[in-house]
C-alpha cells in the first residue's frame, strides 16, 4: 500500500527563494500559478505574446514573459500547456534557455515517458499531478483545503529532486490532503487506461449502449435518458463520497440485488480481456504512437468522432431535458 505524505512533513525552504515559471495559463496553469504565488513563492508566467491568456494573466497580477524569457528567469519550470503542444515548445523555447540544475515539472508523464521530450541530463525532471481539474484545485486551496496528488522523480541531477517535487506539490496545495509517490511510467499508464476503459471511454459507451437498447425496444428516449444518464450522477456522487459499499447501502434492495447479480454478467471475463488489451496497448506504446500520429494529422479522426458524439440521439434528447430541468 502507498504511504500518504502529509503537509506537516514538508517545508518550502528549498524553493521559497527561487523563481517558478508556469508555462501556460489554462485551467491548470492559472490554478497552480495562483496557488504557488499564494504559498509565498515568486511565480511568473510564460506565454506566447499573441496568445489569448497574456492579458488575463497580467490582469491577475503576474509578470508575464515570452516563454523563452520566462525560462531564463526561473529555476523551476512547470510545463502546463496541452500535451500535444509540449514537444515543440520544449524544443524551441525551453531547451535553448533553461539553466543547468533547473527543475522541469510535468503534470502528466506522457511526453517524457514516450520520449517525445528527452530532457537534458543536467536537469531535474519531476512530476506533480493534481487529481482534480484546475478550478477545483484553486477553489479547494482558497477554502483552506486541497486535493490529493501524485509526485514522481524521473531524473535527479542535483540530488535535491525528491525534496523539490514535494515542496512544489505543497505550494500547489496537494499535501494538505496527501501525496502519493509514483513513477512516470505508473502515472501515465494508469491514467491512460483509466480514461479509456472506465472514466471516459467505458462510461460513455455504456451509457449510449443502454440508451440505444431501451429506445430500440420502444421506450421513450426521454425516459431512457433519465434512467441511464441523468441518474448516473447520483450514483457516482454516492460512490465518490462513500465508496462502492456505501453506494450499495444507499440504494434500494431491488437495485442492490439487480446490480449485484446482473452487473457481473455484463462486465464479464470477455470485457476484462478487452480491458487487458487496452492496457497492453498503453504499456507497449501502441496507443501513444497512434495519438502522436493523430496530432500530426490535425486530429482528423478525433474531430470526426467528437462530431458523431454531438449528433447522437442521446445528446439531442439531453439538450432538451437539461434545458427543461436546469434552465
Amino acid at each position: 500500500m502507498a504511504r500518504i505524505i502529509r503537509d506537516d512533513e514538508i517545508s518550502i525552504e528549498l524553493i521559497k527563494n527561487k523563481t517558478v515559471a508556469v508555462i501556460g495559463y489554462g485551467s491548470q496553469g492559472e490554478a497552480q500559478a495562483k496557488n504557488i504565488r499564494d504559498s509565498g513563492v515568486k511565480t511568473i508566467i510564460g506565454l506566447r505574446r499573441e496568445g489569448s491568456s497574456w492579458k488575463r494573466a497580467s490582469e491577475d497580477g503576474f509578470e508575464v514573459y515570452e516563454i523563452g524569457e520566462a525560462v531564463k528567469r526561473s529555476s523551476i519550470i512547470l510545463m502546463l500547456i496541452p500535451d500535444p503542444a509540449q514537444p515543440a515548445v520544449y524544443r524551441d523555447h525551453v531547451e535553448p534557455n533553461v539553466s543547468k540544475g533547473s527543475t522541469l515539472v510535468f503534470a502528466h508523464a506522457f511526453n517524457v515517458h514516450y520520449r517525445q521530450i528527452v530532457p537534458s541530463p543536467w536537469l531535474d525532471v519531476v512530476l506533480v499531478a493534481p487529481k482534480a481539474p484546475g478550478p477545483a484545485l484553486r477553489d479547494a486551496y482558497v477554502r483552506g483545503t486541497g486535493v490529493p496528488g501524485l509526485i514522481a522523480v524521473h531524473q535527479d541531477y542535483t540530488g535535491n529532486a525528491s525534496r523539490t517535487v514535494r515542496e512544489v506539490a505543497k505550494a500547489v496545495g496537494l499535501s494538505r490532503i496527501g501525496l502519493i509517490e509514483t513513477s512516470f511510467k505508473e502515472e501515465v499508464e494508469t491514467d491512460l487506461f483509466g480514461e479509456q476503459a472506465v472514466l471516459c471511454g467505458g462510461v460513455s459507451s455504456l451509457i449510449k449502449s443502454g440508451f440505444e437498447i431501451l429506445v430500440e425496444a420502444g421506450y421513450q428516449p426521454e425516459v431512457a435518458y433519465f434512467e441511464v444518464l441523468n441518474e448516473l450522477k447520483l450514483i457516482v456522487d454516492l460512490i465518490w463520497s462513500k465508496g462502492l459499499s456505501g453506494m450499495w447501502q444507499a440504494v434500494s434492495d431491488t437495485a442492490k440485488y439487480g446490480g449485484l447479480t446482473r452487473g457481473p454478467i455484463l462486465i464479464d471475463e470477455d470485457v476484462k480481456r478487452k480491458m487487458r488489451k487496452l492496457l497492453e496497448d498503453v504499456q507497449t506504446g501502441v496507443f501513444a504512437r497512434e495519438w502522436i500520429l493523430e496530432n500530426s494529422s490535425n486530429q482528423v479522426v478525433l474531430k470526426t468522432l467528437v462530431e458523431r458524439e454531438r449528433n447522437h440521439m442521446i445528446e439531442t434528447v439531453g439538450r432538451k431535458i437539461r434545458s427543461m430541468v436546469y434552465g
